[in-house]
C-alpha cells in the first residue's frame, strides 16, 4: 500500500465536525491543524513538476499530456477533481481543468459536495442569472453549510454560470451524518437520509484509513471518558463504526447524486468537486459509484511539492489517481487569531440551537450546554448559524459577548468571556 501521511489527509468536513465539535464553519472554530515541513522543490519536482500532469505506476510516475487525459476522463463519463478546501491554488487547478474538460466537451454537469441537495433550487437561479453573488450564497445556504471563504469558489461558480453548465447539489444535510454518527445507520430511517440508500461496506484500505485518523482525532482522555487508550485500538468500538458509517452515507450521498445527473442527460460528463479524501486510491466516492453499477470514474488529485513521492507508486488497484497535477501552493502564513466560541449550531424553533460544546472551550466556561437554543447574541436575534458566527467574529479580545438561550423552561442570561490578546 502507497504510504500516505496521516498529516496530509485532508478528511471530509463532517470529520471535524463529528470529532471536534467546533462552531460553525463559518468562524473556524476548530483551529489550524500543523502543517509539514517543506521538502525541498527540487525533490518533489524530480517525480511532479509544478505545473504538469504525471500518471502513478508500479515503478513511479509517468510523464503525460492534458490532452492525454481529457481524452481518458471524457471517455469515463464522470470525473472527480479532489481538494483541500482551503487551498485556494487546489481550486485554481480545478478551475483550469474543467475549462480543458469543457473545450472539448461542452456539455458538462458540476456535481457539488459544498451543498446538501436542499439548495438546489439556489444553484439552478445562479446558473440561469437570477442571483447576484450575495443573494446566491444567502440562499444557498453558502456559510451554514460549508463556511470556507466563498472566494476560493466563486471562480468556478461564475464558470459555470457564463457557460451555463448546471451545478448540482449532491450532499447531504449534516444533521443525517450526524445522526448517523451518534446512532448507527440502522437506527436512522430512510426517510430521514434524504434519499440515499444503503452504502457499500467500506474496502479494508479506506477502513485502516479512516480508523487511524478516528483515533488520531480523538481528545485526550481527561476531556472524554467513554473511551480508554486501550479501547481505542480496537476498530469494532459503537463509536467507531458509527463515525465510518457516517463517512460511507457522505460518500454514498455524492456517488449517487452524480449517479442520477448522468441518468437524466444521457451523453453528459459530470464532474464531481469534493474533497480529496473521497477520491484517494479509488475507496470512497468512486467505490460507492461502481456499487451502484456505475464505471469507474477518472480520479485526478493536485499533488504539491512537499507531498510524499512514494504514493505515485503501485499498481492499479493501489493508485492515489489515474493522474496528479503538480502544484506549488505558497506557504502558509498565519492568520491573526480568530475568536472561537467552541459550539456546533443547528437549526431551532425560536432561536439557533446548540448541538455540541467542545471541552474546554469559551463557551463551556461561559455556562452553554449542548440543546440549548440562542434566544440573543450581543443584543440581536439570530436567525440563523451564520448571524451567530458573526457576533462572535466581532468580538474583540478581552471582551464579553452576552447570549441569553432558552434551557427548558428556563431563560438564561450568560457571558462568554474572550481571553485578552497575548503580549508580543
Amino acid at each position: 500500500m502507497s504510504h500516505h501521511p496521516r498529516s496530509r489527509i485532508r478528511l471530509p468536513a463532517v470529520v471535524m465536525l463529528v470529532l471536534v465539535a467546533g462552531a460553525v464553519a463559518a468562524a473556524n472554530l476548530s483551529g489550524p491543524g500543523a502543517t509539514a515541513p517543506a521538502k525541498p522543490a527540487a525533490a518533489a519536482d524530480a517525480c511532479v513538476p509544478v505545473g504538469a500532469w504525471r500518471t502513478p505506476g508500479e515503478s513511479g510516475p509517468r510523464e503525460t499530456t492534458t490532452d492525454a487525459l481529457v481524452t481518458r476522463a471524457l471517455a469515463a463519463g464522470a470525473v472527480l477533481l479532489g481538494e483541500t478546501h482551503d487551498s485556494a491554488e487546489h481550486h485554481r487547478w480545478q478551475l483550469q481543468t474543467l475549462t480543458a474538460l469543457h473545450a472539448r466537451h461542452p456539455d458538462l454537469v458540476i456535481a457539488l459536495e459544498m451543498f446538501p441537495r436542499r439548495v438546489q433550487g439556489a444553484l439552478d437561479r445562479w446558473v440561469a442569472g437570477e442571483l447576484d453573488e450575495q443573494a446566491f450564497l444567502r440562499e444557498s445556504e453558502w456559510r451554514e453549510v460549508w463556511g470556507h471563504d466563498p472566494a476560493l469558489y466563486l471562480p468556478i461558480f461564475h464558470f459555470a454560470r457564463m457557460n451555463r453548465i448546471p451545478l448540482v447539489a449532491v450532499n447531504v444535510s449534516r444533521s443525517v451524518t450526524r445522526a448517523v454518527n451518534e446512532k448507527g445507520l440502522a437506527a436512522v430511517p430512510l426517510a430521514e437520509r434524504e434519499g440515499v440508500g444503503d452504502p457499500a461496506p467500506a474496502l479494508p484500505a479506506y477502513e485502516n484509513m479512516m480508523f487511524e485518523s478516528w483515533r488520531d482525532h480523538l481528545p485526550d482522555d481527561a476531556a472524554h471518558g467513554s473511551l480508554g487508550r486501550t479501547e481505542r485500538t480496537d476498530r469494532n468500538q459503537p463509536e467507531f463504526r458509527r463515525f465510518l458509517e457516517s463517512q460511507l452515507v457522505w460518500d454514498r450521498a455524492i456517488a449517487e447524486g452524480m449517479a442520477e445527473a448522468a441518468a437524466r442527460r444521457p451523453g453528459v460528463v459530470v464532474v464531481g468537486l469534493m474533497g480529496s479524501a473521497h477520491v484517494m486510491h479509488g475507496w470512497g466516492v468512486s467505490h460507492q459509484l461502481q456499487a451502484l453499477g456505475r464505471p469507474a470514474p477518472f480520479t485526478l488529485l493536485p499533488f504539491e511539492r512537499d507531498s510524499d513521492c512514494a504514493q505515485l507508486a503501485g499498481g492499479p488497484a493501489d493508485r492515489l489517481a489515474d493522474a496528479v497535477f503538480g502544484v506549488a501552493t505558497p506557504p502558509r502564513v498565519a492568520a491573526p487569531a480568530r475568536p472561537r466560541l467552541g459550539i456546533t449550531l443547528e437549526p431551532a424553533a425560536g432561536g439557533v440551537g446548540i448541538a455540541e460544546v467542545a471541552n474546554d472551550s469559551i463557551a463551556r466556561r461561559a455556562g452553554l450546554e449542548k440543546g440549548d437554543v440562542i434566544l440573543v447574541i450581543a443584543g440581536r436575534a439570530p436567525k440563523n448559524a451564520a448571524d451567530v458566527a458573526a457576533a462572535v467574529m466581532r468580538q474583540a479580545p478581552g471582551t464579553w459577548l452576552p447570549i441569553e438561550v432558552q434551557r427548558g423552561e428556563q431563560r438564561l442570561e450568560l457571558v462568554a468571556r474572550f481571553p485578552a490578546a497575548p503580549a508580543h
